[in-house]
């Protein structure tokens, strides 16, 4: 049309408030303008950090962002990307639980991004937590801790996998001694279960799978008058906002949460704009921050010789 008219009418659509509907244009050009987002836990602060580098990715490139809460539940998870599928032009699940037979099936029904996980043929961003972790073991080798303890998060967790496969890398390479224990929910309630566990296997150190969980473990060694870190070091992962408010403040392995809400929208994008591109996968590094909770080994464990171990009890994995 010509200019004068394209003017008019804009003119006369803002003097009536006019806006687009989405749903009216995806008849036309088969998108919805939504994009669908997973978690398997909105309670635990990881997530919502993420959410945030999601959601200002989204805004950027005109997208409604749906969220859903799979509670940590495999079957649940499946039904809420099916669901989200019929109304939204892709979806990113964070951390999922799901096989990877599984998430196969979910490629069929929508364009699919994934973060910290990978499977084969479908793009995604992976948070490096096995360079981590081997950080996190070298600070406590550093420290002239021997004898340390991981607890495990949930066993279908990718990222958990990844912390174990660090832990034994850097255990072998430190001559330490590595005893896992759980796995455990990646909770605060799970965190102050392990720490008497901890206690009972007379370890110097303990390194947990998430924050949420070291925090735990904090609180209950506080309960029972164990000092930290003068008897206990305490190291978590992910530095969540609390982990920075804790006492004392909680050393952890920092890894890129906002960001890769980013990098994840990016790729969705990229795929949506590109159908039949290449798979693309995006490494985000990790970095230790050292606080109060560690310290050097306590006075007479340098070798670690057993100071509160009970009776009867073996470990159940050692790495040496």
């Amino acid at each position: 049309m010509r200019e004068e008219t394209l003017v008019r009418v804009l003119a006369v659509a803002e003097e009536l408030r006019y806006r687009p509907s989405r749903a009216a244009r995806s008849l036309t050009t088969g998108r919805t303008g939504n994009i669908g987002v997973v978690v398997p836990d909105l309670g635990n602060p990881f997530f919502p950090a993420v959410l945030k580098g999601a959601q200002a990715r989204a805004r950027e490139a005109n997208y409604s962002v749906f969220l859903a809460d799979s509670e940590e539940n495999p079957r649940l998870e499946m039904e809420l990307v099916r669901e989200m599928a019929r109304q939204v032009d892709g979806v990113v699940i964070c951390s999922s639980r799901l096989s990877e037979p599984q998430l196969q099936q979910l490629r069929r029904d929508t364009t699919l991004v994934l973060l910290n996980r990978r499977v084969a043929g479908t793009s995604g961003v992976l948070l490096d937590s096995a360079r981590g972790m081997r950080q996190a073991v070298e600070h406590l080798a550093a420290l002239g801790h021997r004898r340390i303890g991981f607890l495990a998060g949930p066993v279908h967790s990718w990222s958990n996998r990844e912390r174990r496969r660090g832990l034994r890398a850097g255990a072998r390479s430190h001559a330490l001694d590595a005893i896992e224990l759980g796995s455990f929910a990646p909770t605060f309630e799970a965190g102050q279960h392990a720490a008497d566990l901890v206690l009972a296997r007379d370890l110097t150190a303990v390194i947990a799978y998430n924050d949420l969980m070291a925090l735990g473990v904090l609180s209950r060694l506080a309960d029972r008058g164990v000092v930290v870190p003068d008897e206990v070091s305490v190291v978590g992962f992910d530095n969540i906002p609390m982990a920075g408010m804790a006492n004392p403040h909680l050393t952890t392995v920092a890894l890129p949460l906002e960001p890769s809400g980013r990098v994840a929208i990016e790729l969705l994008l990229e795929q949506l704009a590109h159908p039949g591109a290449s798979v693309h996968e995006e490494m985000l590094g990790a970095q230790l921050i050292v606080r109060a909770s560690t310290g050097p080994v306590p006075s007479g464990s340098a070798t670690g010789t057993p100071r509160r171990r009970a009776a009867g009890n073996a470990d159940p994995a050692i790495v040496k």
